[in-house]
């Protein structure tokens, strides 16, 4: 015998409603205070105890930028993205720091007081042991390596066809890359779709780089 209607509903209980129906998204709020944090005026710090990015609104932001703040547990990342078109990597330089991909991100982390090169893959941000004199080698020359806030701040490097580049730029963009290449990579080299992101996000870094000297000049 079919099933009457009135069962048909009945065997879908109220409760699984909220399932089948779109909910507004919750806004984003200040980890810190709780207030609502505006899309455009989004801001994150980062949490040098649990190693995380937290959201922050614009007021705690710029309370967490002041000597002390919280005891130094969070630090305000930074906004500016500099770059060095006068520095040099070549093919040897960027084999030695053992990468296995075309695009590299490196910090340096206060609390173990050395230096973590990272890459995005597949599988998220993926380590690579980097040893100081290999770092001075390939970046030492560079001023963008004296002005490398710890923790907070990261040179980003890409190399494709042969050609380098070497910025510094806040290190939760570089999260932002490697969470955006996990999403949507697909095959052995990341395919179409992850490529033309990449190119993308390089794209927009080169677009709000400033020249290294103009942040150094007196």
């Amino acid at each position: 015998m079919s099933a009457s209607p009135a069962s048909v509903r009945r065997a879908h209980p109220v409760g699984l409603r909220r399932f089948r129906t779109e909910r507004t998204p919750r806004p984003e709020r200040c980890e810190l205070c709780a207030a609502t944090v505006p899309e455009a005026d989004h801001r994150h710090l980062v949490d040098t105890e649990k190693r995380a990015l937290v959201c922050a609104c614009a007021a705690c932001a710029v309370l967490m930028e002041q000597p002390g703040a919280a005891a130094g547990r969070f630090r305000t990342v930074p906004s500016r993205y500099l770059t060095d078109p006068a520095h040099r990597i070549d093919e040897s330089a960027w084999d030695a720091l053992q990468i296995p991909v075309g695009v590299a991100f490196l910090f340096r982390n206060a609390a173990l007081d050395r230096l973590v090169a990272l890459y995005p893959s597949p599988a998220g941000a993926t380590e690579s042991e980097l040893e100081p004199a290999t770092w001075t080698a390939v970046l030492g020359r560079s001023p963008l390596a004296g002005l490398l806030e710890p923790d907070v701040e990261a040179l980003l490097l890409r190399r494709t066809e042969g050609r380098f580049e070497c910025h510094l730029v806040p290190i939760d963009v570089c999260y932002e890359l490697v969470g955006r290449m996990r999403l949507l990579w697909q095959g052995f080299d990341g395919g179409a779709e992850a490529r033309a992101a990449l190119e993308a996000f390089f794209a927009d870094v080169s677009r709000r780089a400033r020249p290294v000297d103009e942040a150094v000049r007196p």
